[in-house]
């Protein structure tokens, strides 16, 4: 039996829509119920859903086959999972962004809020720069508002939220979207059938 771990939430949907639209459908994934597990007793596949941080976990321990994960914990995480595919669902990108009136002061350290740590020390050290990483988990907006950080480093999708809280954004620096990932021996020895997955999931997303 194949296993396929997706992300719960939003993200999720858009990429189960693509699995069901390429001929993998799963029945009541999308129902309003509780259950985590549904089989396809035809295909001999199994799908669950995940919290999204977690999917590439359940793929690199080898619980999942295959799973999608956003380019964002993917960057974060940096699991042991191939990356095969860009399903170019729930585009957006990771930036850093300040106060409208922010003015760098390079000979102090920088105080960057932001849930993606590991993303913001590696993107600050291309830069030489150095930073104090202040981890939030949530409303990272209030971090510089409230003068608790400089700036943040999250993933922006309309801006619109930064504009509200008179934020601008310094720059962008990574474009993310969902991808679909392999567990590096399950891609091995079940090579054929994922390899048609993601033959499928290409055509579907690329017509």
């Amino acid at each position: 039996m194949l296993n396929i771990a997706l992300p719960k939430g939003r993200l999720g949907e858009k990429v189960y829509a693509l699995f069901e639209r390429a001929g993998y459908p799963f029945a009541g994934m999308l129902d309003n119920t509780r259950k985590l597990v549904f089989v396809n007793e035809e295909l001999d596949m199994r799908c669950f859903w995940v919290k999204p941080f977690d999917v590439p976990v359940y793929v690199e321990r080898g619980t999942a086959d295959i799973g999608a994960a956003g380019k964002d914990i993917l960057m974060e995480r940096n699991p042991d999972v191939y990356e095969l595919l860009d399903l170019e669902a729930g585009k957006c990108r990771m930036a850093a962004a300040s106060r409208e009136d922010f003015i760098d002061d390079e000979t102090r350290t920088l105080r960057v809020a932001t849930e993606f740590p590991n993303i913001a020390r590696k993107y600050y050290a291309s830069l030489g720069r150095e930073i104090d990483v202040i981890t939030l988990r949530g409303s990272l907006e209030l971090a510089p508002v409230l003068g608790l950080s400089d700036v943040i480093v999250d993933i922006v999708e309309t801006g619109t939220t930064l504009r509200e809280n008179n934020l601008k954004v310094i720059t962008y620096f990574a474009d993310l979207s969902a991808r679909l990932i392999a567990n590096k021996s399950a891609y091995k020895f079940k090579a054929g059938i994922i390899t048609e997955i993601m033959r499928r999931l290409k055509n579907d997303r690329d017509n």
